[in-house]
C-alpha cells in the first residue's frame, strides 16, 4: 500500500515544497521503493511507492496523462478488462497495460466525478484538475484504503497515513473528546468521519471529497444495495456463478507471483488459499504462495494448527506458524516500541505486527478470508423477524387471520402472540455507563443521546440478509480493515480481501439467505472437492479461548491494576474508580475495564512523541 500526501493552499499562494518533501519522506516506511513529489504552485502531491503488481514495476507517481490533470493514488483497480471496454464504449482510448493510477485518470477523463461509480477495487486517491482549479478525492466502497485530511490555517493537508497529517507543524494534536468517549464505551470510534484528533477528519468509505470555488464538500457516492432477487432453477447454477465470481475476485487480487495468505483452519481463508493456488498454477510455471497462521499450543487447546496444516498439505503450499502462547499483555507497549496512531483495545497487538513482519520478509501482498462470516452465515431467526416486520408482514398477518377464523381458539391465540411480538419490536435496551467514566464528560457530550442514536440505526425492511448488512455498514468493519494498513502496522504489506469484492457481495446479497447463506453452505459446496473434508465440513469454530482472559489469570498480570495514570487521562477517567481486572473471567466487563489502560498508553505516547520539538525543528530549518 503506497503512501500519498498533498498540500493545497486555499489562498492561492505557493505550497511549501520542503514541507511536502518532508511529509513524503515520512511515509518511506510504507513506500520504500521511491518517494517523489510534484509541485503545481498552490498544490503539491507526494507519493511513497510500494510496488505490488506487474503494472507497477515501472510506475511513477504523482503522474498525469496530459500535464494538466494530476493524480496521487494508493489504488488497486479490479475488473480492468471490463473498465477498458467501458472506456472504449464511452469514446475514450486507454493504453493497454496502464497502471492503476492511470486507469483512474482515464476514468476521470471519461466520467468526471462519476468515475468512482465505474471503479472496482480498493483505492484512496487525489486528483488535481488544474484547468478547473479543482481537487477531487475518493475512498473505496468498504474503506480498505484510509484517507485523512485537516486544515492548517489556509492549507488543506491530506494523506492516507494519519501520522503523516500530524507531521504538518500547523496541525494540533488535541484529542477529540467524542472519539475518545466512543472508544471507552464501544472500543472504536463510532463516527467514521472523525479521528481521535479533534482537528483531523477521516473520509468515510464510499465518499468523495471535492474542493472547488473555495468550498469543501463531502458526498457519499455508493450505498450497499437493498437485496436483489436472483433465482435459478438448478441448484448447480448458484454454485457455478459463485465459483466464477470468487475466481474473478481472487484473480484481481493476485497480479503477482509471490503471495501470502493469512490462513486459519476455518473455511473462509482456506477457500481463498485454494482458489489462489488454482489460479496461480494456471498462470505461472513457478510461483510462491505461502500460508501464515497464528496458533496457541499451550495457553489453551486450539485446533487451528491442525486444520490449517491439513489445508496447507492438501493444497501443497508451505505454511509458517507463529506460536503466540508466550506473548504478554501489552507487550512492547510499555517500552513505547509499539505506538498506534489511534487508541485501540488490542492488548496483544504485538502478535499481529510480528506476523506482518514475517509476511513482509517473503512478499508484499497478503490475502485474507474477511468477511465470509458476515456474508455467508446469516441467522434464520433474524432474517425471518426482519422480513415479517416489512411489507410481507401484511401477507403473513392475512394468512394467520384466515387460520384463526378457520381453526378456532388456538390459532387466534397464535395470531395474537405473533402480532404482539411484531408490534413490540426488539427488546428495549438502556444506556449503561462505566462507573469510572467522568460524569462531566457524559453530561457534556450527552452520551445517552449518542447511544440512542446508534441504536436507532436498523436494517431496511424486507432485508433478506440483515446480519450481512449490519456488519458491512458497521464502523467496526472499517476499523478492522484499517488496522491492516501500513499506516497502522508500519510494515509494507498490502492486505487484500477477496470475499469483500463488490461483485461477489452484490451476488450474495441477491440470493435467498436460506439455504445458501446459512452455515456457509454455498462455500462448503463450492469447496467440497478442493479442500479436505474435515475442513470444508468443519462447523464455524471460534477461538478455543480468550487469550487476554487467560493471561489475566497469571500472577505476572497484576501490574495492569496498578498502572499510573498520565495527567491527560483525568479528563476522561476517574482512575480510583477503575476496578481490578487481573483474575477476572467476565469477558464483557474485563474488556470494558481494560480500555482506560489502553487509552493511558496512547496518551503517554502522544505526550512523548516529540510533536512540539519536531514543530520547532521544522521552523528552525525553514
Amino acid at each position: 500500500m503506497s503512501g500519498i500526501a498533498g498540500l493545497l493552499n486555499l489562498d492561492g499562494g505557493p505550497i511549501d515544497g520542503r514541507l511536502l518533501s518532508r511529509l513524503t519522506r515520512f511515509m518511506a516506511f510504507r513506500g520504500p521503493d521511491a518517494q517523489e513529489t510534484w509541485d503545481g504552485g498552490r498544490i503539491g502531491l507526494g507519493h511513497a511507492m510500494l510496488r505490488t503488481t506487474r503494472e507497477s514495476r515501472h510506475e511513477q507517481q504523482p503522474c498525469s496523462l496530459d500535464g494538466r490533470v494530476w493524480i496521487v493514488a494508493d489504488a488497486r483497480v479490479d475488473g480492468r478488462g471490463q473498465l477498458y471496454e467501458k472506456l472504449r464504449s464511452a469514446g475514450h482510448d486507454c493504453r493497454q497495460g496502464a497502471n492503476d493510477a492511470e486507469l483512474i485518470l482515464y476514468a476521470y477523463r471519461a466520467w468526471g466525478d462519476e468515475c468512482v461509480r465505474h471503479l472496482l477495487g480498493d483505492f484512496a486517491f487525489a486528483i488535481w484538475d488544474a484547468p478547473r482549479e479543482r481537487l477531487f478525492c475518493a475512498r473505496d466502497h468498504f474503506g480498505v484504503k484510509p484517507f485523512f485530511y485537516a486544515h492548517a490555517g489556509d492549507c488543506l493537508v491530506f494523506s492516507n497515513t494519519l501520522n503523516c497529517v500530524r507531521e504538518h507543524p500547523g496541525i494540533s494534536d488535541e484529542p477529540s473528546d467524542r472519539a475518545i468517549a466512543d472508544f471507552l464505551l464501544y472500543g472504536i470510534n463510532q463516527d467514521e468521519a472523525t479521528t481521535a484528533f479533534a482537528h483531523i477528519r477521516r473520509l468515510p468509505p464510499a465518499h468523495r471529497l471535492i474542493w472547488s470555488d473555495g468550498e469543501l464538500q463531502v458526498h457519499r457516492y455508493w450505498v450497499l444495495p437493498v437485496d436483489g432477487h436472483l433465482r435459478y432453477r438448478r441448484a448447480e447454477d448458484y454454485v457455478e456463478h459463485f465459483t466464477e465470481l470468487l475466481n474473478t475476485a481472487v484473480a484481481d487480487r493476485l497480479r503477482s507471483d509471490r503471495i501470502g495468505v493469512l490462513m486459519s483452519g476455518g473455511l473462509d481463508s482456506t477457500s481463498v488459499a485454494a482458489t489462489a493456488r488454482s489460479l496461480l498454477s494456471e498462470q505461472y510455471e513457478e510461483f510462491d504462495l505461502r500460508a501464515y497462521a497464528c496458533v496457541y499450543d499451550r495457553l489453551f487447546v486450539d485446533g487451528e494448527r491442525h486444520f490449517s496444516g491439513l489445508a496447507a498439505d492438501s493444497l501443497g503450499i508451505p505454511i509458517q506458524y507463529l506460536a503466540v502462547d508466550d506473548y504478554g499483555l501489552f507487550e512492547r507497549w510499555r517500552t513505547g516500541e509499539l505506538q498506534l496512531p489511534e487508541p485501540a483495545d488490542e492488548p496483544l497487538a504485538a502478535i499481529y505486527l510480528d506476523q506482518a513482519k514475517h509476511i513482509a520478509s517473503h512478499c508484499r501482498v497478503a490475502l485474507t478470508g474477511w468477511d465470509g462470516d458476515a456474508l455467508l452465515n446469516e441467522n434464520l431467526n433474524e432474517c425471518g423477524t426482519t422480513l415479517y416486520r416489512g411489507v410481507q408482514s401484511a401477507r403473513r398477518a392475512a394468512l394467520m387471520a384466515w387460520r384463526a377464523l378457520s381453526r378456532g381458539r388456538s390459532a387466534r391465540g397464535e395470531l395474537r402472540a405473533w402480532l404482539t411480538r411484531i408490534l413490540a419490536g426488539p427488546p428495549e435496551q438502556t444506556f449503561t455507563c462505566p462507573d469510572w467514566l467522568n460524569s462531566s464528560l457524559v453530561e457534556e457530550l450527552d452520551l445517552p443521546a449518542r447511544w440512542r442514536d446508534s441504536q436507532e440505526k436498523s436494517v431496511p425492511l424486507r432485508c433478506r440478509h440483515p446480519h450481512a448488512r449490519r456488519v458491512l455498514t458497521s464502523p467496526l468493519l472499517t476499523n478492522l480493515l484499517e488496522s491492516y494498513d501500513p499506516g497502522v502496522t508500519r510494515i509494507p504489506v498490502e492486505t487484500r480481501h477477496p470475499l469483500l469484492d463488490l461483485r461477489l457481495v452484490g451476488y450474495l446479497l441477491s440470493l435467498p439467505a436460506s439455504p445458501w447463506c446459512v452455515d456457509k453452505k454455498l462455500l462448503r459446496v463450492a469447496m467440497q472437492d478442493r479442500l479436505p473434508e474435515s475442513v470444508s465440513l468443519r462447523p464455524k469454530t471460534p477461538l478455543a479461548g480468550d487469550p487476554v482472559l487467560e493471561l489475566l489469570q497469571r500472577a505476572d498480570a497484576r501490574w495492569v491494576d496498578a498502572f499510573e495514570a498520565t495527567p491527560a487521562l483525568g479528563r476522561y477517567i476517574a482512575r480510583a474508580a477503575v476496578p481490578s481486572v487481573a483474575g477476572t473471567r467476565d469477558p464483557d466487563q474485563t474488556w470494558t475495564n481494560l480500555r482506560p489502560l489502553c487509552l493511558n498508553f496512547w496518551l503517554q505516547d502522544l505526550a512523548s512523541s516529540g510533536r512540539g520539538s519536531r514543530r520547532e525543528e521544522y521552523h528552525e530549518v525553514a
